[in-house]
């Protein structure tokens, strides 16, 4: 009987490569751009330098105020009240709203992977509905509403309802057939194999469906404001920037629209970059 000779143990000792340069750090410049914050920053100092560059050229504070003026109003009206009570009334409705959509389209699209008849009635209603433009629905709301907060959730639910719906329903169908069966063998059926499976491994469509129903509410808020705050003598943004408008106090006009558009970044960057950066990107489902 042969035994195997038993190889000699033995260390290589390596030399330290002095000729290879170490890798400086970036310069401070450098690593202070990797924000993402300070370059959006730096883009929207540029656009209000090119807005008071066109102001101070057109001459005309009734067409276009400057940017300067525009913050004044916007500052005076913060320190009287009146923008932030705006917002809130504003706030209020669209939350409201929105809540109430989410829940509807969350509950057609667990009907709708369950059932071939949920299918078949996600189907037709989003064929029927989500071409139909949510604010042309406001007179029909205001018949059956009349004139209070129930008009403007009317048409804030439509317009959140579809596109949130659609969004999570291809985001289901994406799910792998593994793990719906991982799901089943584990004994998940209905809505539990909804909410343990396809919910978390469709959260990326789920997401975008969160992020366009919210613009899409947000924006119909403002536009049904114009008309329901004439209508009714109250309102939020929306009937902020009508009144002024009327009064000709155009720099406060621009001072409501820059309300509108900060809050959607502050949505956008606060809100839905957060909920990403904690869940999907954290679970490398999205770069």
């Amino acid at each position: 009987m042969t035994t195997t000779p038993v190889r000699p143990e033995f260390e290589n000792v390596l030399e330290p490569l002095h000729s290879v340069p170490l890798e400086r750090p970036l310069p401070f410049a450098q690593r202070l751009w990797q924000h993402g914050w300070l370059r959006k920053a730096v883009i929207l100092a540029l656009l209000a330098l090119l807005w008071e560059i066109a102001a101070r050229y057109t001459d005309n504070d009734l067409l276009l105020p400057s940017f300067l003026q525009t913050l004044v109003a916007f500052w005076d009206g913060m320190l009287s009240g009146e923008l932030p009570a705006k917002v809130a009334v504003s706030l209020v409705v669209l939350l409201k709203g929105y809540l109430i959509g989410i829940v509807l389209a969350f509950g057609l699209t667990s009907l709708a992977v369950s059932t071939q008849v949920g299918r078949d009635l996600l189907g037709t209603l989003t064929s029927m509905f989500n071409p139909l433009p949510a604010i042309a629905l406001l007179p029909l709301a205001l018949l059956w509403f009349g004139l209070g907060d129930g008009s403007l959730i009317f048409v804030l639910v439509h317009s959140v309802l579809w596109a949130l719906a659609l969004n999570t329903y291809a985001g289901f169908l994406g799910v792998s057939e593994t793990l719906r069966m991982a799901g089943r063998n584990y004994g998940l059926r209905g809505l539990r194999l909804v909410l343990y499976v396809l919910v978390p491994a469709a959260l990326p469509s789920i997401l975008s469906g969160l992020k366009i129903g919210w613009a899409f509410a947000w924006r119909t808020l403002i536009a049904a404001e114009l008309v329901f705050g004439a209508s009714s003598g109250k309102g939020g943004l929306g009937w902020y920037v009508f009144q002024n408008r009327n009064e000709l106090y155009t720099d406060k006009v621009f001072a409501g629209l820059a309300v509108v558009i900060l809050i959607g970044l502050l949505v956008e960057g606060l809100v839905f970059d957060t909920l990403e950066r904690w869940t999907v990107r954290r679970w490398g489902m999205q770069r």
